[in-house]
């Protein structure tokens, strides 16, 4: 299998988690809109989450993949016993870890998690009721992405990809649900918390059931702190902390965010708009390219390790830099038609369109950081990243602390793509430093090129958003209003890629060769 086509597996099983995540939020918003409940909800799912991403995928993505694929050099039988070692670890660590959160809950969110709801003691008692009820989604979540990281060094990509799409589908059917029986916020949120635990057992048992078929069949045993296992721990904790950098942002950034009506919620769905194209391009990369690169440098191959980081950089780039452009020419017009129905009214609209347009201006840093950090990992070096990391997080948390009082949300989207450009320039720099990438000049007149190209497509959507403002206003039929922006995202994505495939002939032969395959 080509490098792009497993890009492509694990972009589409993302992006269809995504769509289907786009239609939860517009079905959430209409329901819940910008409310307490919103508020209470968002904040207390984003705490199970933000640890599942940072002690999990960023953790076992990044440091336990390379040992893992060691051993299956080894054979799977030794494999095997390795992934028997470390799941009986973590299944012992997070049932410590949830028991002790469980109890811990009401002063977590006091002080961590939303110190601002105090002031509201319904709202308070709400999130703690609906964090008491999702955290068990970590434990689950955490041991499924043991599982993607084996299937991903197996080869097996798909399962991993589109279990998440079952958390989406859960979700969306509670929300139909308390549409249909008119269910109002407060008894449709606990709904919603206990569809998310539920979904965490399902994901868990899709990818159980991929590592079987694949014949890999783990068991439960003994804990046993073994040489390898001590080797991942020493490697996992700067790795979940680099990994997890925006996981770590984004949970201060709620914190901070408390402290102001609708500003957490409004956060949360600027975020689901970011994460698409983040999702689709970063984390497909970032899936790939760790167990591509680790191959390769075991191998001695380091000209192909330069090639396989120069071609990830490149598609990116080459996605998410249009992507970036429509965030700032067209956020209001997307929020409006995504988000504008029911409890979500013209003020909700407005604020998220400005956090949308601010992280516009941060994806392409966002996507770089999942291009450049397998590149150390594949070296077991988790040190570097976790120390850059380490900055961003002072950054962000300065200029969210700075900003909030002035622009509330936007001051934290502000500080946020800040702290994401430091860590993807500090990370570009080591690596360029230590020689561990050499950048090809076909490679830098590519990025020019597509620069050039995301620039004059934005230039054209300016003036198409403006010559179509009528049609795009709330005024207009909303299946008006859907035609007409989607006729303006495909004409803006054709006029892109028309220009860069007339300035690069290869990279048009290139795509042919891929549709062919």
């Amino acid at each position: 299998m080509s490098l792009m086509r497993k890009f492509a597996t694990v972009a589409g099983g993302t992006m269809m988690s995504r769509l289907f995540g786009f239609v939860r939020e517009m079905l959430m918003a209409a329901a819940l809109g910008t409310g307490a409940a919103a508020d209470a909800f968002n904040a207390a799912f984003r705490f199970p989450n933000s640890f599942r991403r940072l002690f999990a995928e960023g953790a076992f993505n990044s440091a336990f993949v390379p040992l893992f694929a060691k051993e299956l050099e080894q054979g799977h039988n030794q494999a095997r016993r390795f992934a028997q070692e470390v799941f009986s670890v973590l299944f012992t660590i997070l049932t410590v870890l949830t028991i002790a959160m469980e109890l811990c809950m009401p002063l977590l969110v006091r002080v961590i998690i939303a110190p601002g709801f105090t002031q509201d003691t319904a709202k308070f008692s709400l999130t703690v009721r609906l964090a008491v009820i999702m955290f068990p989604y970590l434990g689950c979540m955490s041991l499924a992405a043991m599982m993607a990281g084996m299937l991903n060094a197996l080869h097996r990509y798909f399962a991993a990809a589109i279990a998440p799409v079952f958390l989406n589908i859960i979700l969306i059917a509670v929300l139909v649900w308390g549409w249909r029986t008119g269910q109002d916020s407060l008894h449709i949120a606990p709904a919603l918390a206990f569809g998310v635990m539920a979904a965490g057992f399902i994901q868990l048992a899709i990818v159980w059931l991929a590592v079987r078929r694949a014949g890999v069949k783990i068991r439960f045993a003994r804990p046993h702190l073994g040489k390898n296992v001590r080797r991942l721990l020493f490697l996992a904790l700067p790795a979940a902390i680099t990994g997890g950098i925006t996981q770590i942002n984004l949970l201060i950034n709620t914190n901070i965010a408390s402290g102001a009506a609708g500003a957490v919620s409004s956060l949360v769905y600027a975020d689901r708009l970011y994460q698409l194209p983040l999702g689709v391009i970063g984390i497909a990369v970032a899936t790939v390219l760790l167990p591509e690169l680790a191959r390769a440098l075991r191998a001695g191959r380091a000209l192909e390790a330069n090639r396989l980081q120069s071609r990830s950089v490149e598609f990116t780039l080459l996605l998410s830099l249009p992507a970036a452009a429509a965030f700032l020419v067209m956020a209001g017009p997307i929020v409006s038609l995504l988000f504008q129905h029911g409890r979500f009214d013209a003020q909700a609209t407005a604020a998220v369109s400005a956090i949308v347009a601010v992280y516009g201006l941060g994806l392409p840093a966002f996507v770089l950081i999942k291009a450049f950090i397998p590149s150390f990992f594949a070296r077991e070096d988790t040190r570097t990243p976790m120390i850059f990391a380490a900055i961003a997080v002072v950054v962000n948390v300065t200029l969210a602390l700075t900003l909030f009082p002035l622009l509330s949300a936007r001051g934290i989207a502000i500080a946020e793509i800040t702290a994401g450009w430091v860590n993807a320039l500090l990370l570009l720099a080591a690596l360029l430093q230590r020689r561990h990438w050499q950048i090809e000049r076909l490679m830098l007149k590519r990025l020019s090129l597509f620069l050039l190209a995301a620039a004059l497509m934005a230039l054209a959507l300016h003036y198409a958003c403006n010559l179509f403002a009528a049609a795009l206003s709330t005024a207009a039929p909303y299946m008006q209003r859907a035609g007409v922006l989607a006729a303006l995202c495909a004409g803006a994505a054709l006029f892109y890629f028309v220009l860069v495939f007339l300035g690069d002939k290869k990279g048009l032969a290139l795509v042919k060769k891929m549709l062919k395959r």
